[in-house]
């Protein structure tokens, strides 16, 4: 089947298992979906509601149903035309696991002692216990060491700061058969790859991959704004953060109420104060054990150039040779003779140990110190601070997007693109929601500023982030939004921690819910962003779906789903509502853009049947009269894209004399089935969008 033209993420747990994935699968044949996209299906820890916390990579996960229950789903998806697209982790595995309990009893003589990141220098593992009063527990093999004392001893490479999931080294030819051998024989269309950058050699891991298997390949890399797939990668592009930032951007009205003030940080000096705290605390040991393969420089030295590096890395990292200017700018950034010296030896030979740990760590730094901690302090205006966004770039103009769009289209029309998956800070509707407060900004700070007086958080960052978040999940139920607050506030670092709790504050936070959910004026302002809000998610969801690229749809979305981070992202979906609604929409039913979010559905199932018939190419389109810069529109041969942006302002003046110039004619709107007009008031008078055919009826 190779690249699909839409594919549906499913998150597998011990509660949607392969028969209920079956049991749905003709809801999605129905929906228009060619391709399911699965969470991974390896064996994992047991009760995992993720699966990156594999096991054994050898077997499919028992509490999925096991081998034939899968075998069994993909004989049915195959029967409906469905492709099946695996979510795979070549970075680490969670222990204890099989094969790590034999390294801990055989140390270094153990078969599968290779197969772990391990720094035999001191002849042991170092497994870290958390307990205050833990007493050091000497092996043969391994040594268990207090984690708050002994951070800096810990000598296994981990997937981020999670001790429980280490890392496995699939540079060894014999570690990339064992761990790909089953899922490779699985049959399925296309592979996930998660977390790239956490390889020692990437190009080399997807070098190896292809040559063993010729589907489509998405890869989970996190892009800077003007950043770019390395070319030598034998991938069909990303799983979709670049255009995510590009699509929601471009609903987003320029402003400047929203930079800093006050005497506020800029969202640069926050990031670096958040990559400095990550690097200097819970990657300590990632840092030292990089410096020392610093030559003639003093270790805390070496320790010191290394963590400012990785801190001043422009994107996640380089892959040297390639991206040799990310690396320039790190060092430029970070001058000194020790960062010289590493410098120098890292140009010397950039596929030395050295120049392979600093570049797979300096992701580790980014990722943790900008969505992990910056993301959570820097809250200006949230709807940006998206994981592989910038929330210091406001918004994007439609001639940029075009520009955008035209280039994947040119040079990786397989890519995959995206509003919302299991790793967003907040779903695509939410975001939506919250773009609405760009065109209100004057409005909104007021909100927020009387609302604090009365009712706000001690901590200024949290509490702009709580408001917002309010009004984005609106309406939420009190242990959803104290969840989310008590995950945002340890993750920020700044009054508490996961590590080092403040009961005071923690209490307070707890406390703020059930304050709040009641007041009328939040439900009243809430209720101002709700149609602009629709408009929004209905313009970008229908944008998402016929750009170019492979748009996929996270679980649930079809309808408006306002959930925060995970894992209020990961609670179950009515399949039975979205069937019902359905049936009713392939009964020539077009509803109305209200609470039940059909609209979104009509919008999703239309979008997708076009996709099935196939279309390519990229061509602006632009609208004639004075709300001109209220649309967003693009054709790709036989579809017409038409969208509403900035509905706010939009409605102070309306359509009236505003039109959208149709490069022929026979063009349907198959959301309403009348034809096409090029008087945006009629053509737009029942939704925010619409897609044009050619030639239907």
């Amino acid at each position: 089947m190779g690249a699909p033209y839409s594919t549906y993420r499913i998150q597998f747990t011990p509660g949607f298992t392969f028969a209920d994935a079956g049991n749905i699968a003709d809801y999605l044949h129905r929906l228009g979906v060619h391709g399911l996209y699965a969470s991974p299906l390896l064996e994992a820890r047991e009760g995992s509601t993720h699966g990156y916390d594999v096991t054994d990579p050898t077997r499919t996960r028992e509490e999925f149903g096991g081998k034939q229950a899968r075998e069994a789903l993909q004989d049915k998806l195959t029967e409906l035309g469905i492709g099946l697209y695996v979510d795979i982790v070549p970075n680490h595995m969670a222990v204890p696991n099989p094969w790590w309990e034999d390294v801990l009893e055989k140390g270094q003589e153990s078969e599968y002692a290779k197969y772990f990141d391990i720094d035999w220098s001191s002849g042991r593992v170092l497994l870290p216990v958390l307990a205050e009063d833990a007493e050091d527990e000497e092996h043969d093999h391994f040594v268990k060491v207090n984690w708050r004392r002994g951070n800096q001893e810990l000598n296994y490479r981990r997937f981020f700061d999670i001790t429980e999931l280490a890392a496995i080294r699939v540079e060894d030819p014999d570690v990339f058969d064992m761990t790909h051998y089953e899922v490779l024989r699985w049959g399925a269309e296309g592979l996930r790859i998660d977390h790239p950058d956490g390889l020692a050699d990437p190009g080399g891991y997807f070098r190896a991959l292809r040559a063993k298997f010729d589907g489509w390949i998405v890869v989970e890399k996190i892009l800077g704004p003007d950043e770019t797939l390395p070319q030598s990668w034998p991938v069909d592009g990303t799983t979709g953060y670049d255009a995510l930032r590009e699509i929601c951007g471009v609903f987003i009205a320029p402003t400047d109420a929203f930079e800093p003030r006050d005497g506020q940080p800029t969202f640069h000096e926050v990031e670096h104060a958040s990559r400095r705290q990550v690097a200097d605390s819970i990657l300590v040991a990632e840092v030292r054990r990089i410096a020392r393969l610093v030559k003639d420089v003093p270790f805390e030295d070496a320790c010191a150039a290394v963590a400012e590096v990785m801190v001043n890395f422009p994107v996640y990292r380089s892959y040297l040779p390639e991206g040799l200017e990310h690396w320039d700018t790190a060092v430029r950034l970070s001058s000194s003779p020790a960062v010289e010296a590493l410098d120098e030896q890292v140009r010397a030979d950039p596929h030395g140990e050295l120049a392979t740990r600093i570049q797979q760590t300096s992701g580790m730094v980014v990722a943790k110190g900008t969505e992990d901690t910056a993301f959570y302090r820097y809250t200006n205006f949230v709807a940006l601070n998206e994981v592989g966004g910038s929330p210091d770039r406001f918004g994007m103009p439609v001639e940029e997007f075009h520009q955008r769009a035209a280039a994947r289209e040119a040079s990786w029309p397989r890519s995959m693109t995206t509003l919302t998956t299991h790793d967003t800070k907040r779903s695509e509707d939410v975001r939506a929601r919250l773009a609405v407060l760009a065109e209100i900004p004057d409005e909104y700070l007021a909100f927020e500023e009387t609302m604090t007086a009365r009712h706000g958080l001690s901590e200024p960052s949290l509490n702009r982030l709580a408001w917002q978040s309010l009004l984005g999940a609106w309406p939420i139920t009190e242990d959803r939004l104290a969840q989310y607050l008590e995950k945002a506030s340890r993750e920020a670092k700044v009054k508490t921690s996961w590590v080092d709790r403040d009961a005071e504050f923690d209490a307070e936070v707890a406390a703020w819910p059930a304050k709040v959910l009641g007041l009328p004026e939040v439900a009243a302002f809430a209720e101002r962003l709700t149609v602009p809000g629709w408009s929004n998610s209905l313009g970008q969801k229908l944008v998402q779906l016929t750009a170019p690229g492979v748009p996929d749809i996270y679980q649930g979305t079809e309808l408006w789903d306002y959930s925060l981070v995970d894992p209020d992202n990961r609670r179950p979906v009515d399949y039975e509502l979205r069937r019902e609604l359905l049936a009713r929409i392939e009964d020539g039913w077009v509803p109305e853009v209200d609470e039940t979010g059909a609209a979104k559905l009509l919008v999703v199932h239309r979008a997708l049947q076009a996709k099935a018939r196939g279309f390519h190419g990229y061509r602006p389109l632009r609208a004639e009269g004075p709300a001109a810069e209220h649309v967003l529109a693009f054709q790709r041969e036989h579809v017409i894209t038409v969208a509403t942006r900035l509905p706010v302002g939009l409605a102070r003046k309306g359509w009236q004399g505003t039109a959208l110039p149709l490069p022929g004619p026979e063009w349907t709107d198959v959301l309403t089935g009348r034809p096409a007009t090029e008087d945006l008031a009629a053509l737009l008078d029942r939704y925010p969008v619409a897609l044009l055919v050619r030639g239907e009826s």
